[in-house]
């Protein structure tokens, strides 16, 4: 088991980070050096299980020998050109993406939140150019609880204070409903209905799963309205899950996909939003660009990211290792948790408020050598890397049961 004692290079790097970068995170005591499959260790050489997998973009793991093989051979090769002129890798990566979600086309870029934009951005103009909805009346129907990232427009239509509080003007054309209620969408949808954009697994809100049903029923509105359906499967797709898309889960294909996060093989940032001629037709050169979308060296690593997922191997061992994780977790609820939420290698822990907070229990897991998240106060997530090995989650199942045993007892 590791100490939860700091050594002296973590506390140099803590406090050289706390004085010179800006707070705008709350990290736990561990400064992390070096990095392989689904553990890390510190700068002080002890080693932790790392439960949070970058928010799932590390789906692969610490340094997939395959991605990290395909990226050295790219960066001796060529890493950017910029879009003023094509480069070798991009068509590959477009046709591979395209073939995986089943799209015509793909629009590549580089973080999450800027995929969320860039599916905002199509979404107006096909609703203004393809169904005719009147000059800047557009309507996107969203989810309360949603997280789509931090950009001005996206806290726009967050519910979450801490995302939003201080920078109001807020950008208008979003209707909030609560998630899971097709009544409410209904409700919400009129003929300036342009997209109904949500998460078919809410991640940051602490791995919260729609009812059954409940996407089927929204693509079945968005196509009697004339609505795009924009998935964001940023967290949840690419094998999360348990399957290549979260939506996969009620056989149900979105208009537009948003992917990010583990498309990057947690070496680069690489996002995109893929789509049928019908919708990425409208965009047009220079109605949306970046310097860095579509690079070669991201195209490479893209690339070689949806090969793998294309034999299906992290997909089952999402599913496999999650039904261990469930099997291991479940006899602690009513002992400590009130509930566990788990889709593929993906959890969600509502801890027993009065037993301890989720942060509690995040440095008490930090304290065993497992590093995971709190989220909202009493809730815990995991998301292991799809690497991790039967005995790792044993291991994390281990910590769980001695830290809960630790606060009851």
């Amino acid at each position: 088991m590791t100490s939860t004692t700091t050594g002296s290079r973590t506390q140099e790097h803590i406090e050289l980070t706390e004085t010179y970068a800006a707070h705008n995170y709350h990290p736990l005591p561990v400064v992390l050096a070096t990095g392989e499959g689904a553990w890390v260790t510190d700068v002080d050489g002890k080693r932790y299980l790392d439960c949070l997998a970058g928010y799932s973009a590390l789906n692969f793991g610490h340094g997939h020998p395959r991605l990290l093989a395909r990226m050295h051979e790219q960066i001796d090769r060529l890493t950017l050109t910029s879009r003023a002129f094509y480069n070798d890798q991009l068509g590959p990566f477009a046709k591979a993406l395209a073939g995986l979600t089943g799209k015509d086309l793909i629009l590549p870029m580089n973080s999450g939140a800027e995929a969320v934009e860039t599916a905002i951005k199509v979404s107006r103009r096909w609703g203004y150019e393809v169904k005719g909805v009147e000059e800047a009346q557009a309507s996107i129907i969203v989810m309360e609880g949603n997280f789509h990232g931090r950009t001005t427009t996206i806290v726009s239509f967050s519910n979450d204070s801490d995302a939003t509080t201080g920078y109001a003007p807020y950008t208008p054309g979003f209707r909030m409903v609560p998630y899971g209620d097709i009544a409410a969408i209904r409700a919400a949808l009129d003929d300036s209905t342009v997209a109904v954009l949500l998460e078919p697994i809410q991640g940051e809100g602490g791995v919260i799963i729609p009812p059954e049903g409940f996407l089927r029923e929204v693509r079945a509105l968005c196509d009697e309205h004339d609505v795009l359906m924009v998935a964001d499967e940023i967290q949840s797709g690419l094998g999360r899950s348990g399957t290549t898309f979260a939506c996969d889960h009620e056989g149900v294909v979105p208009d537009v996909y948003i992917l990010g996060k583990a498309l990057g093989g947690g070496l680069y940032p690489v996002s995109a939003i893929a789509a049928d001629h019908r919708v990425l037709d409208v965009i047009t050169p220079g109605s949306h660009g970046s310097t860095f979308g579509g690079n070669p060296l991201a195209a490479a690593i893209g690339a070689e990211v949806v090969a793998m997922l294309e034999t299906g191997e992290f997909q089952a061992r999402a599913v496999e290792l999650g039904a261990r994780l469930e099997a291991g977790l479940a006899p602690l609820i009513g002992n400590g948790f009130d509930a566990v939420r788990i889709r593929g290698l993906w959890c969600g822990i509502d801890i027993t408020d009065g037993v301890a907070t989720g942060r509690q229990v995040t440095e008490a897991l930090l304290g065993l050598g497992v590093l995971a998240k709190e989220a909202h106060g009493q809730t815990v997530r995991l998301a292991p890397p799809l690497v991790a090995s039967e005995e790792d989650i044993d291991t994390l199942v281990a910590a769980f049961v001695a830290v809960m045993g630790s606060f009851s007892g």
